[in-house]
């Protein structure tokens, strides 16, 4: 695998996008002094490049393997994960109430990016046991916290999401599993889980599931919702009665085990509720909205894969000829345009990600703004970016001509790994939905008209501004709009927005003095090109429903 820890451009977006800086000032942030930050972006770059990386190609020809004893991963995954645990990698963005290093969680999603460039699917573990450590550290007791959240925090121990069932899909309310009374506090678990990613392995000596269920008597819907702490070995050793019955065959990610879970079989799975009773769509929000950017980090990871693997391939391949003389294909202009299009997607999307982990460290610190802007911010993070990653990878096939549709080259592994990214944690369309649903009103729709007079106020490419008008005169439709032509315009209005925000920040790069002539082309190619197609996107943001209803559900 090529795979070079994209330490220089991490390091640009967190001083100048993310202004790191202005975050360690802050006294709960001063660990990340600008030395502290360097040494952990190349410790993490030197670590994936020779732990993780070179375990990619077993991870996607080999994969995970379910036994009726659980689920084993690939040779070498152990000792690498293991190696993981004892550099304190997962230690990164956690308090250090619980044996964190308290540094920002945007740090912690630069590691979570290099981890995942070197093996997107391997690093599926530590990115769940995020969500995981969110949950807790939100709404465990301190019991819960103390026993668990040591452990999680290093990596010794791994955390799931246990959310979906096979008759519910994306309707939680629809779940079925039960929680039942014990009468000391602890609850019976019984039921199917799906999609549960690491929901087992051989990496970990203990797995911590978080897992929603209902309580006896629970109103129905989303309402009756509680969430439970189910570890699959208790605190005494034994088993829970938590099985792996089958992982599912995947299109990509073969190095993370998808699995279906079963809770209970012999009466005897033990949980303990985590929060209020009912209170489980809070909490997993809690997760969700963590996971929904680590996720639009993944569509970074990909793209920066399939870019690096692209342009090795472009300079090595000899084929026609420029200037009369043999030529590698990236002297050729299509081949170039291909390239520096992944280039640009690809850094624009870094700086979306991190822009968005970085309010979350600026609400950490009490910035009401900032946690407005973050709740504006997730969906573009999360569905912009994984768009990104999937045309980036597609585009990596296309530069490897007939060679990337066969598998030796490995940029197949791109393009399939990045499919299931808008997909989970909530599709691309449900947070199009969010956006226009949710996003639009909150602060009675000043949070979007801050986002939009930040944008104008900065705004100076003739594109760019032509663009940031066509959102503001969309959104204000749409602020008014039914339900149903709200969304019928979602995803089209999510892309306009995104594609203003990460013109915004490449325009803010491109004029550091600091920005070195490859960031500063490929910052022009990103306003000059791809800012001026989401314009195009303004029929289809402004057309009503009616156009997506003319025909009767039999027509397709």
């Amino acid at each position: 695998m090529t795979f070079v820890p994209a330490i220089a451009d991490q390091r640009f977006v967190l001083d100048h996008v993310v202004g790191l800086n202005e975050i360690a000032a802050h006294e709960r942030f001063a660990a990340a002094s600008a030395d502290t930050v360097e040494a952990v972006l190349e410790g993490i770059g030197a670590f994936a490049q020779g732990e993780w990386a070179p375990l990619a190609l077993a991870g996607d020809r080999v994969g995970a393997r379910w036994t009726p004893e659980g689920v084993v991963m690939p040779e070498g995954y152990r000792a690498a994960y293991q190696a993981y645990v004892a550099g304190g990698w997962g230690t990164i963005g956690v308090d250090e109430r619980w044996g964190g290093q308290g540094l920002p969680f945007v740090i912690q999603a630069a590691v979570l990016e290099t981890l995942g460039t070197a093996n997107m699917g391997f690093a599926l573990a530590p990115i769940l046991s995020v969500g995981a450590i969110e949950a807790l550290a939100h709404h465990g007791t301190p019991e819960q916290q103390a026993t668990y959240l040591p452990k999680l925090a290093t990596g010794e121990w791994t955390g799931t999401m246990n959310l979906t069932e096979p008759q519910a899909g994306s309707d939680v309310g629809a779940l079925r599993t039960t929680a039942t009374p014990r009468g000391d506090g602890t609850y019976l678990i019984s039921g199917t889980k799906i999609f549960i990613s690491f929901g087992d392995h051989d990496l970990a000596d203990n797995i911590v599931h978080l897992v929603l269920a209902r309580t006896p008597d629970a109103p129905a819907g989303t309402r009756g919702i509680s969430l439970f702490l189910v570890p699959k070995v208790r605190l005494d050793g034994t088993p829970n009665d938590v099985r792996a019955m089958s992982i599912e065959h995947k299109l990509g990610l073969h190095a993370s085990p998808t699995c279906v879970l079963s809770f209970g079989d012999h009466g005897d799975c033990v949980g303990e509720l985590i929060g209020p009773e009912y209170g489980g769509i809070r909490a997993m929000f809690t997760m969700m909205n963590n996971a929904r950017l680590n996720v639009g980090v993944q569509g970074v990871q990909v793209a920066e894969g399939a870019t690096q693997k692209a342009a090795a391939y472009a300079r090595d391949r000899i084929q026609g000829a420029r200037d009369g003389a043999p030529a590698a294909i990236v002297e050729h202009a299509d081949v170039r345009r291909m390239l520096l299009r992944m280039k640009a997607q690809t850094m624009a999307a870094r700086a979306l990600v991190y822009y968005s982990c970085g309010q979350v460290d600026r609400a950490t610190l009490g910035d009401a703004k900032a946690r407005e802007r973050l709740e504006m911010m997730t969906p573009l993070a999360k569905a912009h970016a994984t768009d990104i990653g999937n045309e980036v990878a597609s585009l990596g096939v296309q530069v490897h001509g007939g060679m990337g549709y066969v598998e030796e080259t490995g940029a197949a592994q791109f393009f399939r790994d990045a499919r299931i990214t808008p997909i989970y944690e909530g599709t691309n369309g449900i947070q199009a939905a969010d956006l226009v649903g949710r996003k639009l009103a909150l602060a009675n729709g000043g949070a979007f008209a801050d986002l939009i007079a930040d944008l104008r106020r900065d705004a100076r490419h003739p594109a760019l501004v032509r663009l940031v008008d066509a959102c503001a005169a969309v959104g204000r439709r749409l602020q008014g709009a039914s339900a149903d032509d709200r969304q019928a315009a979602s995803y089209p209005f999510l892309t306009m927005l995104s594609v203003a925000s990460c013109g915004w920040l490449m325009e803010r790069q491109a004029a550091v003095p600091a920005a070195d002539a490859v960031k500063r082309a490929v910052c022009a190619f990103y306003l000059d090109q791809i800012v001026p197609e989401a314009l195009g996107l303004e029929a289809a943001a402004s057309a009503s429903a009616a156009v997506l209803y003319a025909l009767p559900a039999g027509a397709f």
